[in-house]
Order: C-alpha cells, then sequence, then structure tokens
C-alpha cells in the first residue's frame, strides 16, 4: 500500500485563497491521483493541486501554507496536523518515486555522449529532442502531466469529479485501451478541441460535448482520436519544441521542466486550433476497439464543420460490444452537475 492509497479517504478542513489579493474562503481538501484536491461547502471542486509541485512555505510552522507554484498564486492554510503530515507523508513518497540523479548517472552520461555527437555532427535541435524524449521514463511523464492538468484547469475550468463517474470513467478507458491501461480520462467544464492529451497518458474530454452526445460512441471515438493524435505527436514532444533548446537540455540533464514553462505549454494546449488526427490510423483504432464511426463523425462535424473521411464503417450494421451501460454513461454526462 502506498502513502496516497493510505490517506485517500483523508479530509480536512482549509483556508483557501484563489489569488494574491484574494479574500480568503472555508473549502474542504482531499487527496485525488497525484493531486489534492479543493472543494467548496457542497463538495464541488474548485481546484486540483499537483502533490509533486506543492510549496510549503513555512516548514515546521502550523497553520501549515502551501502554494501550488513558486509564485504562490494561490494560498491554502492548513490547521489540521493530521492531514499535513499526511500531505507531508505522500510528497516525500512522491519525491522517492522520481528519478534521482543518482540512480540516472547512466543513462545521463550515455545520453550527453549521444547528444554531444548528435550536435557535433548535425547541429539539428531535432536530434537534441528525440534523445531527450527517448530516456525520459513514464512516472516523469505523469508527473508533468499532472502539474499540467493543474494549470489547464486555469483556462477549463476544474476537473469534474464525482465517484459514480470517475468509476465509469475508468471502465470507459478499459474498455477503448485494455483493462490493464494507464490512460486517465479527465472531464472539464470548457475545453473547445472536445478532447486533447497531455504527457502521462491523460486524455481531458470537454463536458458540453459529453452532455450534448446522445451515445456514448461520441465520448469513445473523441478519446482514441486524442489518442491517436498522441501516439503521432508525442504531446511531451510538442512542449519540447514550444519551449526551446534550454529547456529539452535541462530536462535530458536534470530531469526538471520549470513550472512556467509547463503553465505555458498548458495554455497554448487548450487555446490551440482543432487538429485532426491521422484518418487512417484513427479507423483503424476505431475498428480495433470496435466503435462505430458515424456518432463521432457526427459530433465532430457540428463541432467543426468538417470531419475526417473515414470510409465505409465496416461497423455500422454489426452488433458491438457494450461501451458503458446505461447508468455510467448518464453519471458520466452529468458529472460536472454534481
Amino acid at each position: 500500500m502506498t502513502a496516497l492509497d493510505r490517506y485517500v479517504r483523508l479530509e480536512s478542513e482549509a483556508l483557501w485563497r484563489a489569488e494574491p489579493e484574494g479574500q480568503r474562503r472555508d473549502v474542504t481538501i482531499a487527496f485525488g491521483d497525484a493531486t489534492l484536491v479543493i472543494s467548496d461547502g457542497t463538495g464541488r471542486p474548485l481546484a486540483h493541486w499537483s502533490l509533486p509541485a506543492l510549496i510549503r512555505q513555512n516548514p515546521d510552522d502550523i497553520p501549515a501554507i502551501y502554494a501550488p507554484d513558486e509564485d504562490a498564486s494561490e494560498i491554502l492554510e492548513i490547521v489540521d496536523t493530521i492531514m499535513v503530515e499526511a500531505i507531508e507523508e505522500v510528497r516525500e513518497a512522491l519525491a522517492r518515486s522520481r528519478p534521482h540523479p543518482g540512480k540516472l548517472r547512466h543513462w545521463l552520461t550515455a545520453g550527453l555522449i549521444v547528444v554531444t555527437l548528435a550536435l557535433a555532427v548535425f547541429w539539428l535541435p531535432g536530434a537534441l529532442t528525440r534523445q531527450t524524449l527517448s530516456v525520459v521514463p513514464a512516472p516523469k511523464r505523469a508527473e508533468i502531466g499532472a502539474e499540467m492538468l493543474g494549470y489547464v484547469q486555469n483556462a477549463t475550468g476544474p476537473a469534474c469529479r464525482s465517484p459514480g463517474a470517475d468509476a465509469a470513467a475508468v471502465r470507459l478507458a478499459q474498455r477503448l485501451f485494455g483493462p490493464d491501461t494507464v490512460v486517465r480520462l479527465v472531464v472539464v467544464p470548457n475545453l473547445a478541441q472536445g478532447a486533447v492529451s497531455l504527457p502521462g497518458r491523460i486524455i481531458l474530454l470537454d463536458y458540453e460535448m459529453l452532455r450534448n452526445a446522445g451515445d456514448p460512441a461520441v465520448a469513445a471515438g473523441y478519446s482514441l482520436a486524442a489518442h491517436v493524435a498522441a501516439n503521432d505527436r508525442d504531446p511531451l514532444e510538442g512542449l519540447l519544441k514550444q519551449a526551446g533548446l534550454g529547456t529539452t537540455f535541462r530536462l535530458l540533464t536534470t530531469g526538471d521542466i520549470p513550472s512556467a514553462v509547463l503553465r505555458d505549454s498548458a495554455d497554448a494546449l487548450v487555446s490551440g486550433a482543432i487538429k485532426q488526427p491521422d484518418a487512417t490510423r484513427l479507423r483503424r483504432a476505431l475498428q480495433s476497439a470496435q466503435i462505430p464511426y458515424a456518432p463521432y463523425l457526427a459530433e465532430t462535424d457540428a463541432r467543426t464543420g468538417s470531419m475526417p473521411d473515414l470510409g465505409a464503417d465496416p461497423l455500422a450494421d454489426r452488433t458491438i460490444p457494450l461501451i458503458l451501460n446505461d447508468s455510467d454513461w448518464v453519471s458520466l454526462q452529468n458529472i460536472c452537475d454534481i
């Protein structure tokens, strides 16, 4: 059992300030998946803070004061010593799970040699980016994605959560990507693209798309399209190309990306143009998961005025495995209203 598993049901009262000059308000805090969930008195989530990125402003003092970033754009004051001890233990456990320079000495050394040779021979930024992407481990990608999720919510609104809908999202991911998938589906209130992928196999889904959809095949299609797009181009690759060689080299040598870079990348992601995945690969993904084309294509056309040419749907007249049962689908469609 991990430290996070042990405290997953722990809740506490706290004071939250949403902006530097704002007033403090009473909130409830609880642990999410690598996040600290801040909710109002009705249980509606107000913010998700990345636990690995959490900064304690006053070590050893009570009330403990935390911020989600170095700029202290938000502040959380916690008097409950049990919750403070739990947060510190979980943060320490997450820190221990990160790749450490001592443990990464061999691949860092090899990476630096390869990078030096590549730059000397080719002098191409792409060589450094490709080398970095090849050595960034899955836990680091998950950490980057969790921190970006915190910043994305500044534009999309806080991620929606409820026990029933969260379980339905897990079942949908397993239906599409297999029972052992690590893909997480996260619903946010306002996402113009319908669905986008973050590093670490996190797929964001637009609540309005879910609410307006008449068939879970729409949500399945958008999830698969975002997954295909991420396979076509690694979300971390887009982040590094936007940030430049300095950030790429820093990630390769230290395993870190500045919070400001992640914040800018998150802003660019949710405000960028809607991108269609490769039609051939999307068609194969839909067929492999046994998801009919028509519901997804109709919603895409209504949203954008265009849709990928997927050809004739071989599943149109066939019985397909259940995507979600009615109870799960209704829970997912109402996740932001709970």
